[in-house]
């Protein structure tokens, strides 16, 4: 991805997932937002975003972090919002037997504590493969990868949410489901 694409990623990040009064808006219960309206007030604030600019950013995340509403009009963030009552309308889904939680040492003592939390986001993330997770890890350094029990944190009766983009999703992961390497 090209240095623009990176950068209207990263604004869109803070704009559907953190941060919309930024340009003067507020998500919907769901998390949407109006694309024009999106547009006009980033630009009016000093971006340059183009309704092109911007379906180029939603096929082009390797992540898959947003998605448009099915009559093109609106958009969101998949998952990842730390803003309290979005309502993504995920049913909750079996999860398989493992889940991997990507994160780095400075961490371990707080996780060894209290396990997984979601802290400021409205989920704890968990990716489905080893190598998602390590990915996750590196942004913030030499990355340790979390086995977690998902099937047994769902036996006891944890609900389980899978984004639109693949990302598991759960309110936290107790200490006695986390496996350390």
């Amino acid at each position: 991805m090209n240095k623009n694409l990176i950068s209207t990623s990263k604004f869109l990040s803070l704009i559907l997932r953190h941060k919309p009064e930024t340009i003067g808006m507020q998500l919907d219960a769901d998390g949407w937002l109006d694309i024009n309206s999106l547009i006009e007030n980033a630009n009016k604030r000093g971006n340059n975003i183009s309704l092109e600019l911007l379906h180029e950013v939603v096929a082009a995340n390797d992540k898959q972090r947003f998605a448009l509403s099915e009559n093109g009009l609106r958009i969101r963030a998949n998952q990842g919002h730390s803003l309290p009552d979005i309502d993504l309308r995920l049913l909750p889904t079996t999860p398989p037997n493992l889940l991997f939680h990507g994160t780095v040492a400075q961490f371990l003592p707080s996780i060894r504590e209290q396990g997984l939390q979601k802290r400021s986001r409205n989920h704890v993330h968990l990716s489905s493969d080893q190598e998602t997770a390590t990915k996750v890890g590196m942004r913030r350094g030499k990355p340790v990868v979390l086995s977690i029990a998902s099937a047994d944190m769902h036996n006891a009766g944890y609900r389980f949410f899978l984004s639109a983009n693949h990302v598991w999703l759960v309110d936290s992961v107790p200490i006695e489901f986390i496996e350390f390497p």
